[in-house]
């Protein structure tokens, strides 16, 4: 079996704290949880009335350490356990499914409390009273925290529930829910490596916390979805290509006032993509990554599909494209026009560029995506 984060931080540091810091982060650990530890692994699961090996996968799936049959665990992980093997029994979820569900959750208040508590703690306990450590002042500040954090994290939660289940019922079919159309985009800082060697690491962590939050800000505000940070890389969404490459633009823009952020690069692709677990996959994805690695400094490559889908929503003006394949398409695209798009005040202009071989995906031909001026 396994623990939760709390008390897998309090048993995995008896080699390397003294007697004060584990009494500390036991205290902590029964705050949080509001409770005492009473069973084995094996006593939870038969207090939950599930079978080990279930319990011990539901253990696992939400992220937490094996932990043999040492007596860590409260009345609220038994609560949990039978309620998630409730909704297999109750035929509301499969146990595959049941499995994501704690999978997807673990992972991502994980990512969530460990931010948390590193923010938190490193910023409100800089100023520390001569003769207190960092443990001295975790109690207070937790007791104080715990329940604020707690009530706002079940209202975004409940925000973002609400975003998404509008999404899957306006789906036309049960497919698009994880299969549909999507504009992808990647955004990925120039250079980022060779910078992070220069860097010290407070310099390093406050530029990837601006651009982050920078990108993640605008992003949200336009309209589009974040699907994850990867430091120097962020990954997003949007059903409508017109927001996604407005959101581009945009990131370019805004990221070229800050002198201390590095150039940026954005790839787009738009097409079929699978959404699992909060994350997106397939080939419209991968070509959107290829696209960015290709990209010059401070623009944007979009694909023929995206192309199409500009110019047949009326953003961009027909291309006038030689050879035959994209040009055909912008061509027909512009003949079938949905009712009422407009065909004038184009908002981008798109730039072909040479066509070359990506790993993995064949021939490709880029188009350099930039904002029309109002004068033109």
């Amino acid at each position: 079996m396994a623990e939760d984060g709390s008390n897998g931080g309090a048993a995995g540091s008896h080699d390397q704290t003294g007697p004060h810091d584990q009494t500390v982060a036991l205290d902590l650990e029964r705050l949080i949880l509001d409770a005492p530890r009473r069973y084995t692994p094996y006593q939870a699961a038969r207090a939950a009335d599930v079978p080990m090996d279930l319990a011990t996968r539901f253990w696992r799936a939400m992220g937490f350490p094996d932990i043999g049959q040492s007596r860590a665990l409260t009345d609220g992980d038994v609560i949990a356990l039978r309620r998630l093997s409730g909704l297999v029994e109750s035929g509301l979820l499969s146990e595959a499914m049941a499995i994501q569900v704690a999978r997807s959750t673990g992972q991502t208040t994980a990512r969530l409390a460990g931010w948390q508590m590193d923010t938190f703690l490193e910023n409100l306990t800089q100023s520390v009273e001569p003769g207190l450590t960092r443990a001295d002042v975790a109690y207070p500040l937790v007791e104080l925290l715990l329940p604020e954090l707690e009530q706002f994290l079940v209202y975004v939660w409940r925000r973002q529930l609400a975003a998404v289940t509008g999404r899957v019922v306006q789906a036309a079919e049960d497919n698009e829910i994880t299969s549909g159309r999507l504009a992808v985009g990647f955004a990925d800082l120039v250079g980022f490596t060779r910078l992070s060697r220069r860097l010290e690491e407070e310099e390093l962590g406050e530029l990837v916390e601006t651009f982050e939050n920078t990108c993640s800000d605008l992003i949200a505000g336009q309209g589009g979805r974040v699907i994850k940070t990867l430091g120097d890389e962020i990954l997003y969404v949007s059903e409508d290509p017109v927001t996604a490459a407005e959101i581009a633009l945009s990131l370019i823009e805004a990221l070229a006032e800050d002198d201390s952020i590095p150039a940026l690069r954005v790839g787009m692709a738009f097409g079929t993509v699978t959404s699992r677990m909060g994350d997106v996959f397939g080939t419209t994805v991968n070509l959107a990554s290829r696209l960015t690695s290709i990209a010059p400094k401070d623009a944007v490559l979009i694909d023929g599909e995206f192309a199409v889908a500009l110019e047949q929503n009326g953003s961009v003006a027909p291309a006038d494209v030689d050879g035959p394949g994209l040009a055909e398409a912008l061509a027909a695209a512009a003949g079938s026009r949905p009712a009422g798009a407009p065909d004038t005040g184009h908002r981008f202009n798109l730039q072909p560029m040479w066509r070359r071989p990506v790993r993995g995906l064949g021939l490709v031909e880029p188009w350099l995506l930039s904002r029309r001026l109002r004068a033109e």
